[in-house]
């Protein structure tokens, strides 16, 4: 039998985000390994990972193997005693399950900000205001002006934190909350140790939230080698603190060669006011450099980080070029 597809079911245009290098290689022409993507806020240089077993990936997660991500986690991002931690896979699975917390109502997601929030809460009927919401998103550090919130914004009875960012400036980090009623920190795992495809990221809150959130995502929801890696990614405490030095250099390295003024950002991406963004955009486009623009603003461009020498050769290649006028 088949069945007619139901309404809801016809095609939606996706939702605007970095990446997309495909479409930017079928326009502009070129090999895809010599585009240079700068269209997201992922770490380039990736925490090394290391080998794997045959149990990771043959076998299902066992309580160890989640034990010891969770204490890993736990001891990290430094989280209270009486709140618990939960992985999952990825930060966005997480964001979808996020409006089910509380009755259906109004959500204040202050704007601009991450676009999942929002697509979430409306699939589930929440009507987003900032008049007498019941719900708060805050994206803390916020993409992409990185602007950063306080324990005085948390105003609403459901409080979602998005630290997907956070780990660049630790003591910005409102975990602290997390053993409030109501509150939500939501960690990604992808962006600053660079490894988004591996799929991981944690919900921090009070036990209660956490028990209903491990019934909605199920089961082994991490993959084995998700779990080992990110738990000896997470132990690494040096290499952390390595990461945060090299990103603020290369952050303001990125500051110096963009002749444009900060927005704001992280030291994970720079927010620049370019003035013509479309325009800019397709410059360095012609030149297989990949930037990231935004539906509701046409001055600004977003970059991310070089990762190599070679990748930051690229870059000022691309500034310098006879027609752009990105570089001084």
């Amino acid at each position: 039998m088949t069945l007619a597809p139901a309404p809801s079911a016809c095609p939606k245009a996706p939702r605007d985000h970095g990446g997309g290098l495909d479409a930017a290689v079928a326009r502009w022409g070129g090999a895809r390994d010599a585009w240079l993507d700068l269209s997201t806020g992922i770490n380039p240089v990736t925490f090394p990972i290391q080998k794997l077993t045959y149990a990771d990936w043959a076998c299902l997660p066992d309580a160890a193997a989640q034990d010891r991500l969770t204490q890993a986690a736990r001891t990290f991002w430094n989280v209270p005693a009486s709140a618990e931690v939960l992985a999952a896979p990825g930060a966005s699975a997480l964001i979808a399950q996020m409006p089910v917390l509380a009755p259906v109502g109004r959500v204040d997601i202050p704007a601009p900000t991450y676009n999942e929030h929002a697509a979430a809460f409306r699939a589930h009927g929440w009507q987003i205001t900032d008049q007498a919401p019941s719900a708060r998103v805050l994206v803390h550090p916020n993409n992409p002006d990185g602007r950063l919130w306080s324990a005085e914004d948390i105003t609403a009875p459901l409080t979602i934190i998005d630290e997907s960012f956070c780990d660049v400036t630790p003591e910005a980090s409102m975990i602290g909350l997390a053993t409030r009623d109501g509150v939500v920190v939501l960690k990604s795992f992808g962006k600053f140790w660079g490894l988004a495809g591996m799929r991981l990221g944690f919900a921090i809150a009070q036990p209660a939230t956490i028990a209903r959130l491990r019934d909605m995502i199920g089961p082994w929801a991490v993959s084995g080698p998700a779990l080992r890696i990110g738990a000896v990614a997470l132990e690494d405490h040096d290499w952390a603190a390595a990461t945060r030095d090299r990103l603020a250099q290369d952050a303001a390295r990125l500051d110096a060669l963009i002749d444009a003024p900060v927005v704001g950002g992280t030291s994970l991406f720079r927010l620049y006011d370019v003035g013509d963004a479309k325009a800019w955009q397709d410059r360095l486009a012609m030149h297989h450099v990949w930037s990231r623009i935004f539906p509701y603003s046409s001055r600004w461009v977003r970059l991310g980080l070089p990762g190599t020498s070679a990748q930051w050769d690229h870059l000022e290649r691309a500034l310098a070029a006879p027609g752009s006028d990105a570089h001084a």
